[in-house]
């Protein structure tokens, strides 16, 4: 009960610190004129997002390391550390939010195109990233292997298991990063499959993972104070890979990977789209499944406004958040 009534003690505190800050922050980014492009080929409402400030991620990552590290520090709450279990989640966050902000510093020393780094390397390092995340999980957390509904039992996936990971890892940060193209989307999905996970953990009995969980859930809710329509400042790459390679990471610590899909149904959805788009145009010589891809951008173009697209989008997530829940405790 006190790891439980902890985990939302730490969800307000993250959310506190991160509205605090977050205003300083935006300035600076304006002062240091650190504003957004946009796709040449995006809809032509974008345009309005221009100068934007971005690299948001930045306000939240900041908030869930300092909580985290005090926890480490001293005690907290009834708590002396928060084990080392956390470490690997951590890591991931840090290590892509990196990579991500790299990629955003590339966009805006080219801001007319709107280009990062290439996506070949970019998806080299995040192989080399996750491929480093699966060892720390297997060799040295040793999480379990995979959970499947209806049965109360590990699945050993041996040797197997690596790979697994490093896809999990690697689709989420990217399918995350597809996902967050519109005021308030990226942030209310990701907290949504971040509480999810966190309840997940707590039912098992992992409190350490579940208090990161919901200290992300805080600072991601504090990030989407500035972040909804019409936002003050975007995630950019460095949050949305940051939050999408944690989410994987998370997944795979509870052992119900599985249910990724599921409880994340919005971003496998944008990414999914995105990868059905490219094959169907190759293979027909330039047809198309969708107005444009991801996902987000063809309903706007057919008609929805950005707000609707958001919030019907995140009451998907919920609906699926939830049936993610229940097969996870059948």
């Amino acid at each position: 009960m006190i790891g439980n009534s902890s985990a939302l003690v730490l969800a307000g505190l993250s959310f506190l610190l991160t509205v605090i800050w977050g205003g300083p922050l935006i300035r600076i980014l304006r002062r240091l004129e650190i504003g957004d492009s946009i796709r040449l080929e995006a809809p032509q409402r974008h345009s309005i997002k221009v100068g934007t400030p971005t690299m948001g991620g930045v306000m939240f990552i900041l908030p869930v390391l300092l909580v985290t590290i005090l926890l480490n520090a001293v005690s907290l709450i009834g708590l002396s550390g928060v084990g080392r279990s956390v470490l690997v989640p951590m890591g991931a966050m840090i290590a892509f939010g990196l990579l991500g902000s790299i990629d955003d510093f590339r966009k805006l020393s080219q801001r007319k195109v709107g280009e990062g780094m290439r996506a070949r390397t970019k998806l080299l390092i995040q192989f080399l990233l996750a491929a480093g995340l699966a060892i720390a999980l297997h060799d040295i957390l040793r999480v379990p292997d995979m959970f499947l509904p209806g049965f109360r039992i590990e699945f050993d996936l041996g040797f197997l298991y690596y790979p697994v990971a490093i896809f999990i890892i690697v689709g989420a940060a990217n399918a995350v990063n597809f996902t967050d193209g519109l005021d308030g989307l990226a942030g209310l999905i990701s907290a949504t499959a971040f509480a999810t996970f966190g309840g997940i953990a707590m039912i098992q009995g992992q409190t350490f993972l579940a208090q990161f969980c919901f200290t992300l859930v805080g600072a991601t809710f504090g990030f989407l104070w500035f972040n909804i329509h019409p936002a003050q400042l975007i995630m950019g790459d460095t949050g949305a890979m940051a939050l999408g390679a944690t989410l994987g990471v998370v997944a795979l610590m509870t052992g119900h990977w599985i249910l990724l899909p599921i409880i994340a149904v919005i971003p496998v959805s944008e990414i999914l789209s995105v990868i059905l788009q490219v094959v169907f145009f190759r293979l027909t010589g330039g047809r198309r499944i969708f107005k444009m891809s991801p996902l987000h951008l063809h309903f706007e173009l057919s008609g929805w406004s950005e707000t609707q697209i958001v919030q019907r989008f995140w009451l998907m997530s919920l609906l699926f958040a939830m049936v993610g829940v229940a097969l996870a405790v059948v």
